[in-house]
């Protein structure tokens, strides 16, 4: 007690912690069974463990073997889901086809699990409106699930960029059109995550308007050679709202 006396009262409380903190670290060590504390026998056990759990999955090859919608569906757009994605579980029914049919997902609310509307999900990714999107009718009365193109292709672009038109309706671009500053191939509507439209990627682009020798009377107009200086101009104004500061 009189060694510990020597030092400051903080240092001592600090090596009351750390013993404390030691003594429960070997009390837990001491507690835990073998199998947690030695990693080869950890491994050991899990695979034992895991070996012995009946195999519920037949994987999407098998299904190739007796369905000819496995070589539509590995060319369309759901081609990385597994076919027991939507079907479930299908070793039984690879063993016995006959008699054990998989899970048939026809009902609306399936589908919508993933391409209810969600703005977290990437940009292209089919989403729509399950309310306001052919009320009530099933998504494979119009869709063919192992290909599932769009009926009709989308002709504007607020059918995948809602977000973005009504942030510009609010903008002083409402006024322009999307294709003045963007590129859209037809390829673009039909698989969008594929085919990019363009994007302007310099400086001069936006001085088609906003440069002093613009011949647009309705623009601000900027000296191209000064304003922002080597930035491009979305890196500091929003090209869907271009508010001006």
């Amino acid at each position: 007690m009189k060694f510990f006396k020597r030092f400051p009262e903080q240092v001592r409380r600090l090596s009351v912690v750390f013993l404390v903190l030691i003594g429960g670290f070997l009390l837990v060590r001491f507690m835990l069974p073998p199998e947690m504390k030695d990693s080869e026998l950890h491994v050991k056990s899990t695979v034992e463990r895991e070996t012995v759990k009946p195999v519920k999955y037949a994987g999407s090859e098998v299904c190739a073997d007796c369905h000819e919608e496995y070589n539509l569906k590995k060319h369309g757009y759901h081609r990385n889901l597994s076919c027991e994605t939507c079907h479930g579980t299908a070793k039984e029914h690879s063993e016995n086809p006959t008699e054990i049919k998989p899970f048939a997902p026809k009902q609306r609310e399936f589908c919508s699990r993933c391409h209810t509307y969600d703005r977290s999900r990437p940009t292209g990714f089919p989403q729509i409106n399950p309310i306001a999107h052919n009320p009530l009718k099933p998504c494979v009365q119009c869709h063919n699930p192992h290909d599932p193109k769009p009926p009709t292709v989308p002709q504007e672009c607020q059918a995948c960029h809602a977000e973005i038109a009504r942030t510009k309706a609010v903008s002083k671009h409402v006024l322009l059109e999307c294709t003045v500053c963007h590129e859209a191939p037809q390829e673009h509507k039909v698989s969008p995550r594929e085919v990019k439209s363009s994007i302007p990627s310099d400086r001069d682009f936006c001085g088609k308007c906003h440069g002093t020798e613009a011949t647009d009377q309705i623009s601000p107009k900027v000296d191209l050679t000064s304003h922002g200086e080597k930035y491009l101009c979305w890196q500091c104004h929003y090209p869907h709202q271009p508010e001006i500061k």
